[in-house]
């Protein structure tokens, strides 16, 4: 089939992210799992991606990597999914998704790390502090349903997984407009798909690393 993805994940990784978008578009995709260090390293998948990280998807010998992008890239190629909006209505579509994926990733993965940013080098940084990043996410929810208003978009896939999992994990500061917005994306279907198939991955490969029982 023309259309098939060849979707390149690890059931512990951002892969879930473009997992969701696959279910959310409802595109016909196989899954190849890779292991870290191994598989995910090997010239095979090198010649995919040169960064040996996942996910990434290949589509009509189209290869696409980050999982921004992906979100993207799928909502345009499957438009009759409705996951992006009008041309003409794209501004807080694209500001915000971009936004998740400068100044939200870098500020949660360093604040993981315990790198803060001095309050003098805050210009330096692309996301000026942990707070104000978070500020302005908050911001974009207040009011709305979604990051672009009453339409569910890739945007908020992609966004939307990073606050989960910053609620799940404690990366990110629980607020009521976080958690809102989080109990409303877990109730979309797809989500639901793509959480008991990562689970169930994840249960299985679990299993394999405990090995058998003693008798």
């Amino acid at each position: 089939m023309a259309d098939t993805i060849i979707f390149y994940t690890n059931p512990m990784s951002r892969g879930q992210i473009a997992r969701w978008m696959l279910e959310e578009v409802g595109a016909p995709y196989e899954q190849v799992l890779l292991d870290y260090g191994t598989t995910m390293k090997a010239p095979e998948y090198l010649a995919i991606n040169p960064m040996g990280k996942v996910p990434a998807i290949v589509h009509d010998g189209r290869v696409v990597t980050e999982c921004a992008a992906i979100c993207a890239y799928l909502a345009d190629a499957f438009p009759d999914a409705g996951l992006a909006p009008p041309i003409n209505d794209r501004a807080d579509y694209y500001r915000w998704l971009f936004f998740g994926a400068g100044p939200v990733e870098a500020a949660v993965t360093n604040r993981a790390m315990d790198w803060d940013v001095p309050a003098d080098k805050q210009m330096m940084a692309g996301y000026g502090s942990f707070d104000a990043t978070m500020d302005g996410l908050e911001a974009a929810l207040t009011g709305k349903s979604w990051m672009c208003g009453a339409q569910f978009t890739a945007t908020d896939v992609y966004v939307g997984a990073q606050i989960d999992w910053g609620l799940a994990f404690g990366s990110m500061p629980s607020r009521p407009a976080f958690a809102d917005y989080v109990a409303r994306l877990r109730e979309r279907p797809a989500y639901q798909r793509q959480k008991a198939i990562d689970d169930a991955l994840i249960a299985e490969a679990q299993g394999k690393k405990d090995g058998p029982s003693p008798g």
